[in-house]
């Protein structure tokens, strides 16, 4: 049986990741910081990947119960406040970076400690098309988006040869919770308009692509930022 942990998997693209695992029949372990409507199948455990106590206690229980721990999604992540670079503060920018970095850090750090041992093991990260460049109003989203990017690169090569795979997903406008704060706090601009096949994606398009990058399907891919943006990047 597989064994997947997710974080941030009680909403938007972790929740519709988890439902997906668990349809394949995957042992499917979702981490937030408040209990939910979980999705069908899923086991909840608390966490704040902003705190590394936290991180090691999820990986470790999830070991427990389940004997091993296969596949990570690290998708815990906020926006922030949006606005231009002039009305930014280190309190927006602690608040993005503590989450969308140091939490896929800490969580990166901790699963790569199981996987190096069992000598097998994926971890998928969630990017974002703005890891692939800048957007007005921003900033700090993209700055920590970029920030995931080079962690993902930088775990495939630690762990290169050791049978354990990081990749990272990068979803362009998607709609979620997040997209939806988005709009009603963001520039008032129409995000259909800067993707090619004209529409958001959904949640299940990049639960496909997390799946792929998890499954042995992709044995022969580290490192890579799969885009799945309707080809808001090919431009």
């Amino acid at each position: 049986m597989t064994t997947v942990l997710i974080t941030g998997g009680l909403t938007g693209i972790g929740r519709a990741t988890a439902s997906a695992f668990a349809e394949q029949g995957a042992d499917v372990v979702v981490a937030g910081r408040h209990d939910a409507d979980l999705p069908a199948g899923a086991v909840f455990m608390h966490a704040d990947v902003r705190d590394e106590d936290e991180v090691r206690q999820l990986v470790d229980d999830t070991v427990t119960r389940f004997g091993s721990l296969d596949i990570a999604v690290n998708n815990a992540g906020t926006e922030g406040s949006p606005g231009s670079i002039v009305e930014q503060s280190a309190d927006t920018y602690a608040q993005i970076f503590d989450t969308n970095v140091l939490g896929t850090l800490l969580s990166m750090k901790h699963e790569l400690r199981v996987m190096l041992e069992q000598h097998h093991g994926s971890i998928v990260n969630v990017s974002s098309v703005l890891g692939h460049h800048g957007a007005a109003g921003t900033s700090v989203y993209v700055a920590s988006k970029h920030a995931v990017d080079g962690l993902t690169r930088s775990g495939a090569l630690e762990a290169a040869g050791s049978g354990v795979r990081v990749n990272a997903v990068a979803p362009g406008p998607i709609e979620t919770p997040m997209l939806r704060r988005y709009e009603s706090t963001g520039p008032r601009t129409d995000l259909k308009t800067g993707v090619p096949l004209g529409r958001v994606g959904t949640p299940e398009e990049i639960a496909k692509a997390v799946l792929f990058l998890g499954s042995d399907a992709a044995s022969f891919m580290t490192g890579e930022i799969m885009y799945v943006d309707g080809g808001a990047s090919a431009g």
